[in-house]
């Protein structure tokens, strides 16, 4: 059959000029011609114009679609293998960017569920948000990341009330501990280093013996945790690092 340039434009959702443009370029050149020299395309032609648009929408440049459709060694079934190959990798890469944008939308409203006043109240002068856009590209990956995320997403204000009641009271006998000259690899330290592994997996995600190792080795690494527990006790960021590692090998 012969199709006009109207028809094959409105089928294929392109523009009349853009069919011209094709022709002109010589990436689509009809088939035939009619009597008074109107463009005429085949089935032949839809195929290619098919062939096109999907490489276009993958972003190829129109010279490298014709280098592409114009190789003698490739067949209909390697373009459609080669699309099938191109538009997976695309949907995965989408998946990993609404996943990501889920993952943040969450974060966000565990921040914007409270007022600036319940804010100051639960966090004092620590804004979560400084951190976030941090966290998320060192942990966004991570399956506590995500747990976390999730389960902060659904608490109150009470909740991170509670939280908060109960690191400080937590932080309050590790610090009794340390001022008892407890060494830190004593059953004492290492049964509140313990507390400290079992307040994260309560509250955020399942904090392994292992994530919770590497999480001492960032008290001492990262300036500003080290800072967090300094400004607590001086010695305290060593201290909880050397209990948490000493109760890993312990327990684990």
């Amino acid at each position: 059959m012969a199709y006009t340039v109207g028809q094959v434009a409105k089928a294929a959702g392109v523009t009349v000029r853009t069919l011209h443009h094709y022709d002109e370029i010589g990436l689509l050149s009809p088939g035939g011609r009619s009597a008074a020299g109107y463009r005429r395309y085949d089935d032949a032609d839809l195929d290619r114009l098919q062939l096109i648009r999907y490489y276009r929408e993958l972003g190829f440049p129109l010279d490298e679609i014709a280098a592409i459709l114009d190789d003698p060694a490739s067949d209909p079934t390697a373009h459609l293998r080669r699309q099938h190959d191109l538009l997976t990798g695309r949907i995965g890469k989408l998946q990993d960017m609404v996943a990501a944008i889920e993952l943040a939308m969450e974060a966000r409203r565990m921040n914007i569920s409270l007022t600036p006043e319940e804010r100051f109240e639960v966090f004092g002068d620590f804004d979560p948000d400084a951190h976030a856009d941090e966290a998320r590209e060192r942990w966004g990956e991570s399956e506590a990341y995500r747990q976390s995320a999730r389960r902060a997403a659904g608490y109150s204000k009470d909740d991170w009330l509670r939280i908060k009641a109960e690191n400080e009271d937590w932080g309050r006998r590790f610090v009794e501990a340390m001022a008892s000259g407890a060494l830190a690899d004593s059953p004492a330290a290492m049964d509140l280093a313990e507390e400290h592994r079992q307040i994260i997996s309560r509250w955020f995600y399942d904090c392994s013996y292992e994530i919770h190792t590497g999480l001492a080795d960032m008290y001492l690494t990262d300036p500003r945790f080290t800072e967090h527990y300094e400004k607590i006790r001086p010695g305290m960021a060593a201290y909880l690092a050397e209990a948490i590692h000493a109760n890993a090998i312990t327990r684990a």
